[in-house]
């Protein structure tokens, strides 16, 4: 993955929720979920009080690319699908979700979820960036 994974949190009374920008797909599941939480046009875009922290949890864990991740006040947070899961999308990506461990440039990431490079074209291996001829 080049140019590191700038990670951002964002603070709420029961959950807080993180977003690494250079992981996201835009596949929008944030934003059609909980428009009232997730509002890319306003600052901060991402509002954790604007619903409850389970609901918010529950979008947060529909984040193909793993770009959004969450942990609640009381320290919990996702728990791994089980088994784990590995679907090919129509552009070559693997969409992997389970109890994982990426083999970044920056060492071993745990995952719960991940959008992979199928096509070896990604600028930010081993994610995929739809950088393939598909992609575009």
């Amino acid at each position: 993955m080049s140019g590191g994974s700038e990670k951002k949190s964002y603070e709420g009374r029961a959950i807080t929720v993180t977003f690494e920008a250079v992981r996201c797909l835009h596949a929008a599941e944030c934003v059609r979920g909980l428009p009232e939480v997730f509002a890319p046009g306003k600052r901060p875009w991402i509002r954790p009080d604007g619903a409850a922290a389970d609901r918010l949890a529950d979008v947060v864990r529909r984040c193909p690319s793993g770009a959004l991740r969450y942990e609640l006040a009381d320290g919990g947070t996702e728990i791994p699908d089980r088994p784990t899961r590995i679907t090919r999308g129509s552009t070559g990506q693997l969409t992997v979700g389970g109890e994982l461990s990426v083999e970044t440039a920056e060492g071993p990431r745990a995952e719960t979820r991940a959008v992979l490079c199928g096509c070896a074209r990604s600028r930010r291996q081993p994610y995929c960036d739809h950088s393939g001829p598909r992609g575009r």
